[in-house]
């Protein structure tokens, strides 16, 4: 895998929508693309398409374009989607449940082992999707991330819970976070995390449609 060192944190949130394009086009049986076609697909020039593929090598074949095989494969190599990571979830609210019915993650190779929640009422309830099939109660939580090795987390809990349970799995030994609580998480080096702010997107949805401006953000974070 290429060292992400100096690479441009746009760079790599668009190569997952390089893959999400790319992955359609497998999916029709097409067998190269064009970096025009996946300009247009993402929104943004064809220069920058190479400029972008370009930080993690060489892929395209003059007169060719982009075999969509080997790209695919390729992309889902850099961003680490080659292999089945477990993930956890922290929180069993609205939010949560949403979460464990997503059936992204599955496709994305993102399997969801288990589901805590420090509310009596939802402990033992069904959890979805997760290959525990019951919600577990929080105290289990460290025991399960060293035991699974879990490296990837997502926190769905109030603002006023995360900082404490982001610092108990980065203890645990979890790198990545995906949180969805309204505040920004303290963390120790070496453990990466993820804000998802809905309220913050509506707001700056609601600024460029008061201004008249066109934002067509395609580097956005979302669930699709």
């Amino acid at each position: 895998m290429a060292k992400s060192e100096g690479i441009p944190a746009p760079a790599v949130r668009r190569l997952s929508l390089y893959l999400r394009h790319l992955e359609n086009s497998q999916g029709r049986n097409r067998a190269t693309v064009s970096s025009r076609e996946l300009s247009r697909a993402v929104g943004v020039t064809d220069a920058q398409v190479r400029k972008d593929l370009a930080y993690f090598g060489q892929f395209g074949h003059p007169g060719i374009g982009y075999r969509v095989d080997d790209l695919v494969a390729r992309m889902r190599e850099i961003l680490g989607a080659d292999k089945v990571r477990s993930v956890v979830l922290i929180g069993a609210g609205n939010l949560g449940k949403a979460l464990m019915s997503y059936r992204g993650f599955r496709k994305k190779n993102f399997n969801l082992i288990a589901v805590f929640d420090n509310d009596p009422q939802k402990v033992g309830e069904p959890a979805a999707d997760a290959v525990c099939d019951r919600i577990q109660s929080l105290d289990k939580l460290e025991a399960v991330v060293r035991k699974h090795e879990v490296k990837l987390a997502i926190l769905a809990v109030p603002a006023s819970a995360a900082q404490v349970i982001a610092e108990r799995l980065a203890t645990a030994g979890v790198r990545g976070i995906l949180n969805f609580a309204p505040v920004i998480l303290q963390t120790r080096p070496g453990v990466t995390t993820s804000t998802v702010d809905l309220a913050v997107q509506l707001e700056q949805l609601s600024f460029l449609v008061t201004t008249g401006q066109t934002g067509d953000d395609r580097d956005g974070d979302g669930l699709n």
